[in-house]
């Protein structure tokens, strides 16, 4: 498995999980080290990252925000609850489409799987109907195209 299979459990439950080549320890530090995430996090093709704010550990603050480069953009806001390096991060996440979504609560697990990592990531969302307008945002085509770069940069 290297591509992103998608899947929902109960009404609230999305789990993501991703095969990378690299080993635990650099998959983990891809998703917190500021400088790497806002290389590849990007969502489509077209998208940058101007703002990317993570102070990883327990209590520290999230703050991506996108730009299309024609106006357009959107911004997110989070808290880290628990790290275990190189295995998992516990954090709380909202999006600002303006206004706030209620929030989503993800844990990622870094597990070694033969030469790379096996990914996987468990959001909870308050209810069925966040639940529902996340996934028609077409949020996996914009993850698979986000961990495709950060494949690249693991080469």
């Amino acid at each position: 498995m290297t591509g992103l299979k998608l899947e929902v459990e109960g009404d609230t439950v999305v789990v993501v999980t991703r095969h990378f080549a690299a080993p635990p320890e650099k998959v983990f530090r891809a998703h917190t080290d500021p400088a790497i995430v806002q290389r590849w996090m990007l969502g489509p093709d077209g998208w940058t990252m101007p703002v990317c704010l993570l102070e990883a550990r327990p209590g520290g603050r999230i703050r991506y925000e996108w730009s299309d480069g024609q106006g357009n953009g959107f911004y997110l806001t989070g808290e880290f609850l628990e790290l275990d390096p190189p295995h998992r991060i516990l954090h709380v996440e909202r999006m600002h489409l303006p206004d706030p979504t209620p929030d989503n609560r993800i844990e990622t697990r870094f597990e070694a799987d033969g030469a790379g990592t096996k990914m996987t990531m468990r959001m909870t969302l308050p209810d069925a109907q966040t639940r529902a307008a996340m996934l028609e945002t077409g949020m996996e085509h914009g993850m698979e195209a986000s961990y495709q770069r950060l494949e690249a940069l693991e080469a």
